[in-house]
C-alpha cells in the first residue's frame, strides 16, 4: 500500500465535512493492487471504506463507480434482497482521485471453491437474477450505457475479427465464434440491468445457521449498464462444482421470459476474455501479452473437441479445463472487479461456530479477507497536509465504462490437515453447506498457527 491508513482516513474527512475519525487501518480483503485503500471508524459508530486511484485507468473506474451508486435510488435497493455500497463522497488525495463509500462486511469466496448445492450457489444465482429484474429506467435515468441484443451481437463480432486479425488465434477458434455470432438462436434476448461482469468475488456473504453462507452484499457496480445478463454469468465457467446450481436457481429467480441461449453466451463470453487479452497485447505491441493469449488460445482451442455453441449443447470438460486459465489474464481496464476497496471480514469467531467433524476441508475453501486489525489513534487527522480539503460528493462522473477483463488470480486458504471422518452421512446439500463452513474453520486454524 503507498499511502498511510492516516492519509486515507484525512481523505474521509474531506469527503464527509464534519466526520469524526476515530480510527483507520488497512482494508484487509485482497485487490489487485490498483488501488489503496483503508477503512475509517467514525464516532456515530460507521465504517468507511476509501479507494484512491493509482493511475488514470482506476480513475475512470471510480468514477463510473460513484455515478452508478448514486443511480441506485432507495427505491432501487429496496428491490434487492443484499446491500450494495452506500456512496459517501468524492475528494482527491494529492492528484488522485478518492471515492468514499460505507462498508460492506462480510466474507468471498472464490470461484473455483465455490461448493455446490443449498448455501452460497443458490445465494449468488438468486441475487443476479435481483440484479437483472431492477427497472431498466434505473440506468437510463443516470446516462448510463445502454445496448439491444443486435448492438452486443455486433460488438462482438468486431471483436473477433480483431482477434482473428492478429494471426494468433487457431482457425478453430475463429469458426467457432463466427458460427455463434451468425446463430440468430442465440441472440433473441431481452437486455436487462446488468453489472457488466460479476465476478465470484463481487459477493460478499454471512452465515445463516439453516440455510448456509447467504449474500449479503454485492460489490463492483461501476460497469452498471443495461445489456446481455449473460455477461454475468460468464464468471461460471471457473466455478465447475457450483455452476449448475448458480445457473438453475437464477432461472428460478429470474422474472423475465427463460433464456434458453444464456448459458451459451456466458460460455462466449468467458472465452473472448482471451481474445480481448490477445486484442489488448496487439495494440500496445506487447509481444510478450500476445505471446501469452496466443498460449491461452492454443490451450482453449485444444480441449474444444468436436462441441459447438449453442442452447442446446452440452458443456465440454475440455472447454472448462481450458478456461480455469482465465485468471491469469490480468485485470487490466474496468469494469473488472475489484474487492480490495469495499468489503472487511467479520470476527471469524463470530461465525460458523456449530460442530465441523467429519469434512475433508480440503475441499473447499473461502477467501476471507483477514480482519481483527486494531484501529489506531487519528487525533488531528483532519489537518493532515497531504489531503486536498475540497469535498466534491456532487462531482459529475464519466458515463463511460471500458469492456470487462477477468479478475486476477485468486488465492485460498493456508491448508491444514482434514479433519477425522464421520460415521454421519447427510444429503449432497447438506455436506456442501458443512464444506462451505469447514473452509472458515481451516482459515482461522491456519491464521492461529
Amino acid at each position: 500500500m503507498g499511502r498511510s491508513p492516516f492519509t486515507l482516513a484525512a481523505a474521509v474527512t474531506a469527503a464527509l465535512p464534519g466526520a469524526e475519525v476515530t480510527g483507520a487501518r488497512v482494508l484487509t480483503a485482497d485487490g489487485d493492487g490498483r488501488f489503496d485503500s483503508a477503512v475509517a471508524s467514525l464516532r456515530d459508530g460507521r465504517e468507511l471504506a476509501i479507494r484512491v486511484a493509482d493511475d488514470d485507468e482506476a480513475a475512470t473506474e471510480l468514477s463510473a463507480e460513484a455515478l452508478a451508486l448514486r443511480a441506485l435510488t432507495p427505491g432501487a435497493r429496496s428491490m434487492l434482497p443484499f446491500d450494495a455500497p452506500t456512496y459517501i463522497g468524492e475528494t482527491r488525495v494529492g492528484d488522485a482521485r478518492a471515492l468514499v463509500t460505507e462498508l460492506l462486511p462480510g466474507f468471498q469466496i472464490d470461484a473455483a471453491l465455490v461448493p455446490g448445492g443449498r448455501g452460497a450457489a443458490e445465494s449468488m444465482g438468486a441475487a443476479i437474477a435481483a440484479v437483472h429484474a431492477l427497472p431498466v429506467s434505473v440506468v437510463r435515468g443516470a446516462g448510463l450505457p445502454a445496448r439491444s441484443a443486435a448492438e452486443v451481437r455486433d460488438d462482438i463480432s468486431r471483436l473477433v475479427d480483431e482477434a482473428a486479425a492478429t494471426g494468433r488465434v487457431p482457425a478453430r477458434l475463429t469458426v467457432r465464434w463466427r458460427e455463434a455470432v451468425a446463430d440468430d438462436d442465440l441472440w433473441r434476448f431481452e437486455s436487462t440491468v446488468v453489472l457488466g461482469g460479476v465476478q465470484s468475488t463481487s459477493f460478499v456473504f454471512d452465515d445463516d445457521s439453516e440455510l448456509g453462507p447467504q449474500v449479503t452484499g454485492l460489490l463492483g457496480w461501476h460497469a452498471l449498464s443495461v445489456g446481455d445478463p449473460a455477461v454475468d454469468l460468464a464468471w461460471l465457467s471457473a466455478a465447475p462444482d457450483a455452476a449448475a446450481d448458480v445457473q438453475a436457481a437464477y432461472a428460478r429467480a429470474s422474472e423475465r421470459t427463460p433464456d434458453a441461449a444464456i448459458e451459451a453466451r456466458a460460455r462466449l463470453l468467458a472465452e473472448l476474455e482471451f481474445a480481448r487479452w490477445l486484442v489488448h497485447g496487439d495494440a500496445l505491441r506487447r509481444s510478450d501479452i500476445v505471446d501469452d493469449a496466443a498460449a491461452l488460445l492454443e490451450s482453449l482451442a485444444a480441449g474444444l473437441h468436436d462441441d459447438v455453441l449453442s442452447a442446446d449443447s452440452p458443456r465440454s470438460d475440455g472447454v472448462d479445463s481450458a478456461l480455469a486459465a482465465l485468471d491469469r489474464v490480468p485485470v487490466q481496464s474496468s469494469p473488472a472487479i475489484d474487492t480490495s476497496m469495499q468489503t472487511d471480514a467479520y470476527n471469524p469467531d463470530d461465525l460458523w461456530q456449530d460442530d465441523t467433524e467429519g469434512l475433508d476441508l480440503d475441499d473447499v475453501s473461502p477467501r476471507i479477507a483477514a480482519g481483527g486489525l486494531e484501529t489506531e489513534d487519528l487525533s488531528g487527522v483532519r489537518d493532515d497536509p497531504r489531503v486536498d480539503g475540497s469535498a466534491s460528493s456532487n462531482r459529475d462522473a464519466e458515463t463511460d465504462a471500458a469492456d470487462s477483463w477477468p479478475s486476477s488470480s485468486a488465492r485460498g486458504a493456508k491448508p491444514t490437515s482434514a479433519a477425522p471422518p464421520s460415521d454421519e452421512e447427510g444429503s449432497p446439500e447438506d455436506e456442501a453447506q458443512r464444506a462451505a463452513r469447514a473452509a472458515l474453520q481451516r482459515w482461522k486454524s491456519s491464521d492461529s498457527e
